[in-house]
């Protein structure tokens, strides 16, 4: 469904300078802290010492700064009308839990045959189900905020219930079905409650807490007109801040072993676009339009990365392989990621209609 010229001409035009020129700023972020991580001694080691379950503690702190304000946008008197809507949970729960980590478990058997620590890391991360960084896209994309918070939830639970069962079945059961070498996964349930707790459970609380005391002190009108304006561009600080850090602790290894990045790097790409692409396919066959289409193919296409280098640090140490790939995890989602919020404002255009409710247009982050 095409809309004006001067439709198109006018959303962009409204866009913040920040949202407007958000690939540069991400490629700046990505430079400084590859260029920080290679140039300062002793930087990512120093960073990496204080750790909150495992994750660094200033990216920790930039992952809650970011998902605080998006979490702050999210109207919760709405969630009911998502979480009455099957089409979209059921079609979440099967290309999260099943499609997902047995594509990511294919694509690492089938491009690091013999890598086999990349490989275990990769099929790490495909397990590690998104629940930080898509509300992120997702907002980008002017998906459904309501939604997104449901399915992130929904992740959550699942994650707390099914992350070490799918693990032993994708490390241990299934390669020796097949005749491949085995691994195991050292992971207690305890940890990722508690993963889940720190990087959903604060924001969320955080986010549902500021809507509900200032929409009684001051009213609706100015919660969203004055209040969300003023937090909302700290989501996308905190998110050019985390990706600094990131870069910055594995600079060194990053640019000394480009070689090993691009052979991670290739399935990554692939398992984005494939799921990406297939959640926007199954979205549209089901009926849905654009604001939940959008907000299945983003939860599905991203990976809990706090929590996959989290558990391959635990498990295999902060410099094994299985961590690295954890590591170039994010690094490959972010920019790719980024494109395809590009990509799906196109599709919002001109393809998809607007079936179930829409958000305003546009969003300034």
């Amino acid at each position: 469904m095409s809309a004006p010229p001067q439709e198109e001409a006018s959303v962009v035009g409204k866009l913040s300078t920040l949202d407007r020129f958000l690939p540069v700023w991400i490629l700046a972020a990505m430079a400084v802290g590859l260029l920080a991580g290679r140039l300062v001694p002793g930087l990512g080691e120093a960073l990496g010492a204080v750790a909150v379950d495992g994750v660094s503690l200033p990216i920790a702190l930039g992952l809650l700064v970011m998902m605080y304000p998006v979490l702050a946008k999210v109207r919760y008197d709405r969630l009911d009308s998502v979480t009455g809507d099957r089409r979209l949970l059921v079609s979440s729960l099967v290309l999260n839990w099943l499609l997902g980590p047995a594509l990511m478990f294919a694509l690492a058997w089938l491009l690091l045959p013999d890598l086999p620590e990349y490989r275990t890391g990769l099929i790490v991360v495909g397990l590690a189900r998104c629940i930080a960084m898509v509300v992120i896209w997702n907002d980008l994309a002017c998906g459904d905020r309501e939604a997104a918070a449901v399915l992130v939830a929904l992740n959550s639970v699942f994650q707390v219930i099914a992350f070490g069962a799918l693990g032993w079945f994708y490390l241990s059961v299934l390669p020796g079905w097949l005749g491949l070498p085995t691994t195991g996964l050292d992971v207690s349930p305890w940890a990722i409650v508690r993963s889940v707790l720190i990087f959903l459970g604060i924001p969320l609380l955080a986010g549902y807490l500021t809507r509900l005391l200032g929409e009684r002190a001051k009213g609706r009108d100015w919660y969203e007109s004055t209040l969300l304006p003023r937090i909302g561009p700290f989501a996308l600080y905190g998110l050019l801040f985390t990706i600094v850090i990131l870069f910055a602790l594995q600079g060194d290894a990053i640019t000394s072993q480009p070689l090993d990045v691009v052979r991670i790097a290739l399935p990554l790409l692939i398992y984005f676009a494939v799921m990406w692409a297939g959640s926007y396919a199954l979205g549209r066959a089901v009926g849905l339009g654009y604001g939940r289409t959008t907000t299945l193919a983003f939860t599905a296409a991203g990976n809990n990365f706090e929590l996959a280098i989290a558990v391959a640090i635990a498990t295999w140490g902060a410099t094994s392989g299985q961590a690295l790939a954890g590591v170039v995890g994010p690094l490959i989602e972010v920019p790719v990621l980024v494109a395809l919020v590009y990509v799906s404002l196109w599709l919002r255009r001109r393809l998809l209609p607007t079936i179930d409710p829409a958000p305003e247009e546009p969003r300034r982050a």
